[in-house]
């Protein structure tokens, strides 16, 4: 029961985000062509082969909950092959079969191949002494937090986008900055402490090292957010 909560959890977000991006890209380059669908389809396939090298073939330390919340509730809902297969059919019926077929090879092609880079982007960052590196007598996991900075700067763009093309109030641009980063910053942190917990280090004996690594996470991704936002506005 826990595992299907936390699947209709995340499908809700999934679901959210996916709307907020898809609007966002829609309002940004026209509905001449279904970039929206093609755009999350995109990001959802390139997080999900990151994400499953990450969670699950290294792992890492997380509930079997938390992973079904991620990778089959957000992810799943986040990612759309429905919305695709109808916009596909209408550029068909439309006469555009040339935009259709473009539709079709983005998504297939382009999926598989977002999906191989996310895992051989995971792999490489855990290629490394298993994405853990000693540093004046530190242990730091350099591959999630590699990771993490990757991914924040993916957010920071994503916000900024719809920020720039998405019509709202500034209550409500507020509020999705503040949950966004402030969720994000939030479980990354904990995803670092929980995978030292795995790795055979306990708060009690090593509190300061995954205080230190926490915080460094959290400025990490925040220069990083900091970053995407920059990127996003030049789009």
């Amino acid at each position: 029961m826990n595992q299907l909560i936390a699947i209709a959890l995340g499908g809700a977000s999934g679901a959210i985000a996916r709307f907020l991006v898809s609007t966002g890209v829609y309002q940004w380059l026209g509905r001449g062509f279904p970039f929206g669908t093609l755009a999350v389809n995109l990001i959802g396939s390139l997080l999900l082969g990151l994400l499953t090298e990450a969670l699950v073939l290294q792992r890492a330390a997380i509930a079997l909950e938390y992973r079904a919340a991620l990778l089959v509730g957000f992810l799943g809902a986040f990612t759309t092959f429905s919305t695709f297969s109808l916009e596909t059919l209408y550029l068909i019926e439309q006469g555009n079969l040339t935009r259709a077929m473009v539709n079709i090879a983005g998504n297939l092609f382009g999926c598989l191949a977002a999906v191989w880079l996310g895992l051989l982007c995971g792999r490489t960052l855990f290629f490394y002494s298993g994405g853990i590196v000693q540093w004046s007598g530190m242990t730091i996991p350099y591959a999630l937090m590699l990771a993490s900075a990757i991914a924040a700067f993916l957010i920071g763009i994503i916000a900024a986008t719809l920020l720039a093309k998405v019509t709202m109030s500034m209550e409500y641009r507020a509020a999705i900055m503040v949950i966004m980063f402030g969720a994000y910053l939030t479980l990354s942190g904990l995803y670092l402490i929980l995978f030292l917990i795995e790795q055979g280090f306990s708060f009690t004996s090593h509190s300061s090292l995954m205080i230190g690594i926490f915080i460094s996470n959290t400025l990490g991704c925040l220069f990083f957010i900091w970053m995407g936002l920059l990127a996003g506005r030049q789009l």
